[in-house]
């Protein structure tokens, strides 16, 4: 069952986003909350419910799944790529490209959300991280958001 949840193929929905439709209206409430680590971090369920509602991934690199997000925006924030990890690392984690630079996320943030970001040094291009543990990193000219969590232990037989 969990194979499938992964695959997508559980729970009939909505077709695949077709090119030229807007993301869904939750996209906020379940990409935006996981990424500032409100959420659990399942990710079974994200692969699933962005390829339900974006497609497939278009690339499969560094332990993730890679999704194109065209017209998404959180916190008023283009994001291009939303990642989701595979099943090869001990942490399960979202992450998302947003097309600002991390000081501009992190203002769009705290004025939506009131979540504050503190750089952890003092290099020119320092990751942030809020108190839940959500972190910005720069990537290139952009940001690069996500939170990261272990994955819990299966249950013992």
């Amino acid at each position: 069952m969990l194979l499938a949840a992964a695959c997508g193929t559980i729970g009939a929905g909505p077709a695949h986003a077709q090119a030229g439709e807007k993301p869904p209206s939750t996209f906020s409430a379940v990409i935006g909350s996981a990424l500032l680590c409100r959420d659990q971090i399942d990710n079974a369920y994200f692969y699933s419910w962005l390829t339900r509602f974006f497609g497939p991934a278009y690339k499969h690199e560094g332990g993730a799944y890679w999704f194109r997000t065209d017209d998404a925006s959180l916190w008023g924030t283009p994001v291009s790529e939303v990642m989701v990890s595979d099943d090869t690392s001990e942490l399960a984690f979202v992450a998302a490209v947003s097309e600002v630079p991390p000081d501009e996320l992190e203002g769009a943030i705290r004025k939506a959300v009131g979540i504050r970001y503190l750089a952890v040094d003092a290099s020119p291009y320092p990751v942030r991280v809020s108190n839940p543990g959500s972190k910005i990193a720069y990537y290139n000219t952009k940001s690069k958001i996500y939170c990261a969590k272990f994955k819990s232990l299966p249950p013992r037989p």
